[in-house]
């Protein structure tokens, strides 16, 4: 066949596109059946979902009323299913699907309802009207009544606890529920049965209901032991586990697949933190030791714990290694340390908050109320037998001079019985330390310290007040920190060798918080003898400077100055009686008594003009303050004994011969005053200078010419 023939055999161009029209049309109307056989099976499904949701409702309904509970929860939960299907349909929207939604809910609320009234007989609560349901009073009048799982024969009388809780599960309410009643649980039942170591769990069963009530018993413990709590709280938890909560769950709770879970499990992880919180914040921290050597009966406690928990998790309520509680009780040792330095810092506070003014006596024999110290050990017995040995071969050093036993010794005084008990409280505790683990050691001997430095801070704050208005709590003050820098100096030295190895290489010291105290001490006292010299010289003022004696006014005014200084003086020396040192008392008193005697010396020195009148009536008052101020000094209560005192004023009072030289210019003649000088090398001229002599002679005698020969043999 040749070409030309061939192509007349081809369809013609008409036909083709004849062909192609058909074809559209065809795939047209496949398209349009196949969008119809989409929607057609599109409603179907729904149509099949309906159904679904129809007879899953009327199943529900059904098992409703027989109390099927849990094949009526699953019924809602299907018709749940379908509803959410049929509302996921893009595009589909279906007016009845609202009526459907409305519906489901009424329905599940009733199942919630049915399930409610069922839960509340299961579990009855029978609470007392009082707001404080906290209180013992309170407590003792609650009762929880669980209703007994029914027997096979009575299970068509009532659901049993299980078809109830597993149905709550369904509708995912039961965590709601529960959490509820594990709210109810510690309130009213588990945090008393902790908090009130009186009250006890009284149990009653009858035909159909187990009744838990209690009772409250006279008790002279403020806390129960760890064992007698366990034994309270384990009762509770089986008496729930055998009538309400070992019930397995078939459906998935929580996000749990595939795994059965008990509602005693599910109970213990709501309630399980919060219960051992308070069991160990109002029960074990009581039960930790005071002492080192009642730790070990402490393993009593953690033994306990230890059964405590193994029932809980033999009941499922407990899941899972190790819990906060146990290690609480197996970390004694710290908690021990803890609890210790706590109530060494509590104790040594209240002993600083307390009254300074209850003192003791203080003398060179006193001591610590303190049990003897233990055998330093191997340590301090191999440097003794070095020593001895050292010595035996050596030349013996020892003088012959010894000093007094009372040398490095505190003198006698007072100081607050508050701050002797802070000692006794810091050996103790040192002491407590040398019996303890290193770690405790540690905290122990740090603690002391934080005393120290606690004091410091704390005392002059709080006493701020009184230490500034009451001149004997300054002095106690005073005494109390000389007293404290006292021991610190060989507070460390006593204990170094008998604390834990890393104190022993020269870490125990309190050396280093001497100086501070001892300033802390002279701060005080002396910032009251800045008060008290400036009352002295306030008093001194009003005395019109000791200007025109012969003035009967001015006179009256300058003896009362100098009797109120005296006055302040003597009490000052009564109120620091028996309180300060004597030498410390002498030395404040010569002190004060010597500005007096300076400040008078000054202002009369000063006097331009003093007549033969005036002369006479300053040296009354001088003699007033020569006669009476050695009286002021009474540092011992026994009078005879402050005589020794009095006669030394001269050594505490610098200015004393030079008030007295004074008193003898002011009765003295020209010639008098000239022999007292004698040429710059008499007792005149030690206590006062050539211009102050001068002065006073031009103020107490007339110019003439024999004032003028005594000038002239003043140089």
């Amino acid at each position: 066949m040749n070409i030309s023939n061939a192509c007349k055999d081809l369809p013609s161009k008409d036909f083709l596109l004849q062909v192609q029209r058909d074809l559209n049309v065809a795939v047209a109307e496949f398209t349009e059946l196949k969008q119809q056989l989409e929607r057609d099976t599109l409603v179907l499904s729904i149509l099949k979902k309906l159904q679904e949701f129809d007879t899953a409702i009327k199943e529900y309904n059904s098992a409703l009323l027989e109390k099927k509970y849990v094949a009526a929860a699953q019924q809602l939960e299907k018709a749940r299913s379908s509803l959410k299907m049929l509302e996921s349909r893009q595009g589909f929207e279906l007016k009845i699907l609202k009526a459907l939604g409305t519906e489901l809910t009424v329905q599940t609320q009733n199942m919630l309802y049915h399930l409610g009234e069922e839960w509340q007989k299961l579990a009855v609560w029978k609470l007392p009207p009082s707001k404080e349901s906290s209180s013992l009073e309170s407590v003792v009048h609650s009762e929880l009544h669980l209703r007994t799982v029914p027997s096979k024969e009575e299970e068509i009388a009532g659901p049993p606890v299980a078809s109830v809780l597993q149905a709550f599960a369904v509708l995912g309410e039961l965590h709601t529920k529960l959490k509820i009643f594990g709210q109810l649980l510690l309130k009213y039942i588990l945090k008393p049965l902790i908090l009130y170591p009186s009250l006890q769990p009284l149990t009653e069963e009858q035909s159909d209901v187990f009744i838990l009530r209690f009772q409250s018993e006279a008790l002279t413990l403020d806390h129960s032991s760890p064992m007698e709590v366990f034994d309270k709280i384990k009762l509770i938890f089986e008496v729930l586990h055998k009538y309400l909560l070992n019930v397995p769950l078939e459906q998935p709770v929580e996000d749990k697949k595939d795994c059965r879970v008990t509602l005693a499990e599910l109970l213990g992880d709501m309630i399980w933190e919060e219960l051992s919180d308070c069991l160990i914040q109002n029960c074990l921290v009581n039960s930790i030791p005071t002492n080192s050597s009642k730790l070990e009966q402490y393993i009593e406690v953690i033994k306990s714990t230890e059964e405590f928990e193994k029932a809980l998790k033999n009941m499922q309520f407990l899941k899972g290694d190790t819990t906060d509680l146990l290690k609480y009780a197996r970390n004694v040792n710290s908690h021990f340390a803890n609890k210790k330095c706590q109530d060494v810092i509590v104790a040594a506070r209240n002993l600083m908050t307390s009254e300074i003014h209850n003192t003791v006596k203080i003398t060179p024999d006193s001591c610590v109320a303190l049990p003897r110290l233990p055998d330093p050990g191997a340590r301090d017995h191999l440097k003794t037998q070095k020593t001895s040995k050292l010595v035996h071969h050596d030349v013996n050093l020892e003088n012959e001079t010894k000093l007094s036993q009372y040398t490095f010794s505190l003198p006698t005084c007072r100081i607050s019985s508050s701050v002797e008990k802070l000692m006794e409280l810091a050996y103790q505790t040192l002491l407590e330390a040398t019996a303890s683990t290193d770690q405790c050691c540690i905290q122990l001997f740090y603690s002391v310290r934080n005393i120290f430095q606690l004091f410091y801070d704390v005392v002059p704050t709080y006493h701020k007040e009184n230490l500034q208005k009451l001149p004997q709590l300054a002095a106690i003050h005073h005494n109390n920190c000389m007293y404290i820098a006292h021991h610190l100096l060989t507070l460390g030295h006593q204990f170094r060798y008998r604390l834990t190895n890393i104190l022993c290489d020269g870490a125990a010291t309190f050396v280093d918080m001497v100086p501070g105290f001892r300033r802390l001490g002279m701060e005080c006292f002396l910032a009251q003898m800045r008060v008290q010299r400036g009352e002295i010289l306030e008093r001194l003022s009003s005395a019109r400077n000791f200007s025109n004696m012969d003035d009967e006014e001015n006179y009256c005014a300058a003896n009362k100055a100098i009797r109120q200084v005296l006055h302040q003086l003597k009490r000052l020396g009564k109120v620091w009686q028996d309180v300060l040192p004597v030498n410390i008392y002498c030395k404040a008193m010569g002190t004060l008594l010597n500005t007096a005697l300076t400040e008078i010396v000054t202002r009369i020195a000063a006097l331009e003009d003093i007549s033969a009148e005036d002369a006479d009536k300053l040296y009354s008052l001088c003699r007033t303050m020569v006669e009476e101020g050695p009286q002021v000094f009474t540092p011992l209560p026994e009078d005879d004994k402050n005589k020794k005192y009095q006669e030394e004023v001269p050594v505490y009072v610098q200015k004393w011969m030079t008030f007295k030289e004074l008193m003898i210019i002011l009765q003295a003649n020209l010639q008098e005053i000239v022999d007292q000088w004698a040429d710059g090398k008499g007792p005149l001229a030690a206590e006062f200078s050539a211009a102050e002599v001068k002065s006073l002679i031009r103020a107490l005698f007339q110019n003439t010419e024999r004032r003028a020969a005594a000038l002239a043999k003043i140089k």
